[in-house]
């Protein structure tokens, strides 16, 4: 049987590494990684008291499946708010202010009538209209370079 501080100073270790994690990271999957670290710890030391001799109930094992559930769901809704936020903003950086708003961004000046915003603009931005507008030549410039069957043949 190990001694208690060597598991003891392993949580101390993957803690202080969480730790540091949280408050020195900007980028939010980083910062993530930081609190799974230290529920780790806190799950080594559960395990560690509660397999120790003569430990009443082992509680430390059963608090443990606890804390995993807990992660596991804290993992999942966090991950969520990083993708939306990274779809919002196009970044994670936790230091940046996010604009967490649903209306879109008016312009200040009236633009063209394709501009964002403007009464004629399409829901669409102007790079997927062009790569679709692009796709549709391809598709009529295949058709038209086709040659037709000549009578007679291919009717079976």
């Amino acid at each position: 049987m190990i001694h208690l501080s060597l598991p003891a100073a392993l949580a101390a270790l993957l803690a202080g590494i969480g730790v540091y994690g949280v408050l020195a990271r900007r980028n939010a999957v980083l910062v993530l990684i930081g609190v799974e670290l230290i529920l780790n710890a806190a799950n080594l030391l559960l395990v560690t008291a509660g397999s120790r001799p003569g430990a009443p109930l082992s509680a430390g094992p059963v608090l443990t499946l606890f804390v995993i559930t807990v992660a596991a769901a804290e993992i999942t809704v966090a991950l969520a708010i990083i993708l939306v936020m990274f779809r919002r903003t196009g970044g994670i950086d936790l230091t940046a202010v996010p604009d967490l708003t649903d209306e879109p961004d008016e312009p200040d000046e009236p633009g063209e009538p394709g501009e964002p915003g403007e009464a004629g603009a399409l829901d669409e931005p102007a790079d997927d209209r062009d790569r679709r507008d692009d796709d549709r030549d391809d598709d009529r410039d295949a058709e038209a370079r086709r040659e037709p069957a000549p009578a007679g043949e291919g009717a079976a």
